[in-house]
């Protein structure tokens, strides 16, 4: 029925309820940073949870319910499951922001009914792995454990949130490090060179090789702050020599296998910054606002996340898969949200005031939303043909 196509397939409701929660946190971080608004929880702890949970989450899942169980060869997932999960994300997420708003008891509630929501999520997705008859189960073995490290992170976030608030930072470590990133890179070594119809031999052992820097990470930066430089150049390398290896046909004439490309060729770039802006930390104590941590979220989970979400929504709803003049904008526009991120934390590493340049990578951050809402939402929601 045409009034029901909004819920249809699992990406329409979960690209817009995560895109949604990305211009609606942004704004009320950005004036909570200011002094304008007073949270009832620290603003660096709403800002992680708000884009960890609220934001990437439920795009990851947008993405991830559609395309695992064409992974494992199995039935597409029943409408009545994943409208439950994305009903749950939306109330939580609703409560989640009033009550950082108004009520320390409100947000909490908020913040337990997402974990519900994110512990049903993966129930789904390893009844899928489980009842699948492939005999490689390589690619979606590392997609769920990542997935279930997020829900670790989840849980570790909401115990130190209510107990123990230093049990936050390593929260958001094995979030960001061991969820977000190794989500994105399972997921991107599988289907882009697929996309770009480079055949290589796939290399088995490349992500439990990425786990183990990416734990090391974690554990280095749980020892002491910034000594995880070591595994931050080490993953460098890694990841650089991979690339290199299947010799990506970059620069491509096709903008929606460019923005996968360059996403990837981001992930040496942020290490590399994060090594460097980690030793200098601990050499000289210089603070570089989280550089190590936006510029692979920006440069790699962000882009790809756009890139992919572009594809997935055109390739589902009938429109053609080009980019028009819109999609490239958006496409290019990513890319001025990571640089004005990198010339934040580099401003900040000079003591200069970096207020100004905050306010523009969030405005850049707020406008990349509304405008990929614009141009996509009404695709998503009434299934609309575009038009160049």
């Amino acid at each position: 029925m045409k009034e029901h196509y909004f819920f249809s397939q699992p990406h329409q409701p979960f690209f817009v309820l995560g895109f949604v929660n990305a211009i609606v946190t942004m704004l009320i971080f950005m004036l909570s940073f200011k002094g304008v608004l007073t949270l009832t929880l620290t603003p660096s702890g709403f800002h992680a949870y708000s884009l960890i949970y609220l934001m990437f989450t439920p795009a990851f899942l947008a993405f991830i319910f559609t395309t695992f169980p064409r992974f494992a060869s199995t039935p597409v997932i029943e409408e009545s499951l994943y409208l439950k999960v994305i009903g749950l994300f939306a109330i939580g997420s609703l409560l989640f922001v009033l009550g950082a708003l108004t009520s320390a008891i409100l947000y909490k509630i908020g913040m337990l009914i997402l974990l519900g929501a994110h512990f049903w999520a993966i129930k789904i997705l390893t009844g899928i792995f489980n009842t699948s008859k492939m005999e490689d189960k390589h690619d979606i073995f590392w997609i769920l454990l990542a997935m279930v490290f997020g829900l670790i992170s989840h849980l570790l976030f909401i115990v130190g949130e209510s107990f123990w608030l230093p049990l936050q930072s390593f929260a958001i470590q094995v979030g960001i490090y061991l969820y977000l990133f190794l989500v994105a890179f399972s997921v991107a070594q599988r289907m882009v060179p697929f996309f770009s119809h480079c055949m290589v031999d796939k290399n088995v052992y490349l992500l439990k090789v990425v786990t183990q820097l990416l734990t090391a990470h974690i554990i280095l930066e749980t020892i002491h702050p910034h000594l995880s430089f070591i595994a931050d150049f080490a993953l460098t390398y890694i990841v650089a020599k991979e690339l290199f290896r299947w010799s990506l046909p970059f620069p491509n004439p096709n903008p929606l296998l460019w923005i996968l490309h360059l996403s990837l060729y981001w992930i040496p770039v942020a290490f590399l910054f994060g090594g460097m802006s980690n030793l200098t930390s601990l050499i000289n104590g210089t603070s570089f606002l989280f550089l190590d941590i936006h510029i692979l979220m920006l440069g790699f989970v962000f882009t790809i996340l756009i890139g992919f979400g572009t594809r997935v929504t055109l390739g589902h709803s009938g429109n053609m898969m080009q980019a028009d003049m819109w999609v490239k904008v958006l496409f290019n526009w990513t890319q001025l949200v990571v640089v004005m991120r990198l010339f934040t934390s580099m401003a900040a590493a000079w003591g200069w005031n970096f207020m100004v340049l905050f306010d523009i990578s969030v405005t850049v951050w707020l406008i990349m939303f509304i405008l990929w809402a614009v141009r996509f939402f009404a695709v998503l929601i009434k299934g609309k043909k575009l038009t160049n």
